[in-house]
């Protein structure tokens, strides 16, 4: 149990620290967005199941790839928080809260929604290159999936969950969830499963991206300090 308890808080205990520090600060005023963002999704999920809520929905938040790109990219804000037809949408609005919830207290609120907007951005483009390549490239998809609706909210805590895992250093729990994405994929291989997967790729850039500036500062502080001039790549 010791080697246990050890091993979560390796893991988990910069996370769980900052997310306690912020509620016990502020309790639910930590999280505004969060909190608009579930009562958004469940409000779009009842329009979308009424007979006069369904085309506006898909008419503002449901984006395919047969829709031309301009407006395909203006709905795409707006889809991240348009649950699946034919999914619970307890899932969607519990994956908001807890995900969103604890990115928003650690990362801050635009922060939050800029990552789930690169992730959900990343399947969205995917799906269109994918069918343009067809179903006998590996990373192509049949024309069929040009009616499929993006992934919704999914994909955005996908992308959340490995930035959050990568910022604080949970990389057996990043990890685990780009390994679950990829199982998805090969036990039921759908248009959702793949755009999971390009938007892991996508985070993961940023997280490189991020990495590279890291160093880069950290090298001319170092170099500043020193009295030398700083390095200049």
């Amino acid at each position: 149990m010791n080697l246990l308890g050890r091993a979560a808080r390796a893991e988990w205990g910069p996370l769980y620290a900052a997310v306690r520090a912020g509620l016990a600060a502020r309790r639910w005023r930590a999280i505004p967005m969060t909190v608009g963002a579930v009562c958004l999704t469940a409000l779009l999920q009842y329009a979308q199941n009424q007979s006069w809520g369904y085309r506006f929905v898909q008419d503002i938040g449901a984006v395919r790839a047969e829709d031309p790109l301009g407006p395909a990219l203006l709905r795409t804000p707006l889809s991240v928080f348009v649950p699946a037809l034919d999914l619970p949408v307890w899932g969607a609005l519990a994956q908001i809260l807890v995900v969103f919830g604890i990115a928003e207290i650690c990362l801050g609120r635009w922060r939050t929604l800029t990552v789930a907007y690169v992730a959900t951005l990343a399947g969205t483009l995917y799906a269109r290159v994918g069918i343009a390549l067809g179903p006998h490239c590996p990373l192509g998809l049949p024309a069929s999936d040009a009616l499929v609706v993006d992934t919704g909210p999914s994909a955005a805590v996908v992308g959340l969950a490995v930035f959050l895992g990568w910022r604080y250093r949970a990389y057996r729990t990043a990890g685990a969830v780009v390994v679950a994405m990829i199982v998805e994929v090969l036990v039921k291989e759908n248009l959702a499963g793949k755009e999971h997967l390009a938007a892991i790729a996508a985070v993961l850039v940023v997280c490189a991206v991020s990495t590279l500036r890291q160093r880069r500062s950290g090298r001319e502080r170092t170099g500043s300090g020193s009295g030398l001039p700083p390095i200049r790549s």
